[in-house]
């Protein structure tokens, strides 16, 4: 009998309560015969060690893995329409802004600065967020003013510190580019163009720039995919509560925050995190992802701190209300660099300014 229950213990941690009573009822009734005894050798196996691995690893970590884009969308006329207004400083008001100018997809998806610089020089007054795995992101902007990448597309055109236009005057611009009318008509069936028809396709192509990181191959069982350094930072980044807001295949992207939960943080430009606004409320932001982090500070809204070891250090203090030594932040900024990943080839291509010939 012992090996009986040994079995059913097995049972009742894979599956759970009421099956492992189900299994036990039935094997009661069982007599000790050539079945039983069969079966109780059966069970008494070990499971190989590569199958532990790979079913281990995704169904209990609070992170998952990136999934392979569809080759057919990624190659497809819409993606290609997007990749191209992507890079058209023709949305601009005066012609010398596009989307790639604060995010470069071949650089951490982008600008590198502490704020963004817009039409005219002006400076913004918040960080450019990364485009790369945007898609995952449930809302967009680090307010979450929008509710998807269409929304967000739509934004920064008509933004007076950014791209400086109006939709009229960009519509009767490209109007005039016969090359784009025509991919235009192939992709949507018409060659009158709309805000959102232009935003619906610089949103296809900003979902395929997903950056699969020897991270995900880690949670798909390759457990060689990554230091050992890397995989201890890990456990330290579930350990410290850090997956209470960066969880999901995004590692963040999911939830709005206070920033500044537990301690009031200076974080540059007059701000302290978890202090209350003048309306006596503490603002909530959109938790960032934290794919290719080593790639894009600086870091925070403010755009304030540039080691990542001390965005670490900040946001444990901030956040979790912990201090953390030097040696586990070290150890968990190898975690947060395993998570760089590649950029798919069809995003690297150099890209023409206009569709016109």
């Amino acid at each position: 009998m012992t090996s009986m229950f040994g079995v059913v213990r097995r049972i009742r941690r894979r599956h759970g309560r009421w099956l492992h009573v189900i299994v036990l009822l039935s094997l009661s009734a069982c007599d000790q015969n050539d079945d039983w005894q069969k079966f109780s050798r059966l069970a008494a196996q070990p499971t190989t060690l590569s199958t532990l691995q790979r079913e281990a690893i995704p169904l209990s970590e609070p992170v998952r893995a990136l999934q392979a884009q569809n080759p057919d969308f990624i190659n497809s006329e819409l993606v290609s329409l997007g990749r191209q207004l992507f890079h058209d400083k023709r949305l601009s008001g005066d012609g010398t802004i596009s989307c790639a100018s604060c995010h470069n997809v071949q650089a951490g998806g982008d600008d590198g600065r502490a704020t963004s610089v817009g039409m005219k020089g002006q400076i913004g007054n918040i960080n450019a967020p990364t485009v790369l795995n945007s898609g995952h992101n449930f809302r967009q902007f680090w307010d979450g003013r929008a509710d998807s990448l269409v929304a967000q597309a739509l934004g920064p055109v008509v933004n007076p510190i950014e791209m400086g236009a109006n939709w009229p005057e960009v519509l009767e611009k490209l109007s005039t580019d016969k090359v784009l009318l025509s991919r235009f008509e192939t992709v949507f069936n018409t060659r009158e163009l709309t805000p959102e028809l232009l935003a619906e396709a610089i949103a296809a192509y900003e979902r395929t720039l997903i950056t699969p990181s020897p991270f995900d191959d880690y949670l798909n069982g390759n457990t060689r995919a990554i230091s050992a350094q890397a995989a201890a930072g890990y456990e330290l980044f579930k350990g410290y509560g850090c997956t209470a807001c960066h969880q999901g295949v995004n590692l963040g992207g999911n939830v709005m925050q206070y920033f500044g939960a537990f301690h009031a943080v200076d974080v540059g430009h007059g701000q302290r995190a978890g202090n209350a606004d003048k309306a006596g409320t503490i603002p909530v932001y959109k938790v960032p992802t934290l794919r290719n982090v080593a790639m894009t500070s600086p870091y925070f809204h403010t755009g304030s701190v540039t080691l990542l070891s001390d965005a670490v250090k900040v946001m444990a203090a901030a956040q979790l209300g912990r201090t953390i030594g030097d040696e586990d932040v070290e150890l968990i900024v190898a975690f947060l660099e395993s998570l760089t990943g590649e950029v798919p080839t069809h995003a690297m291509k150099p890209t023409q300014v206009t569709f016109a010939e």
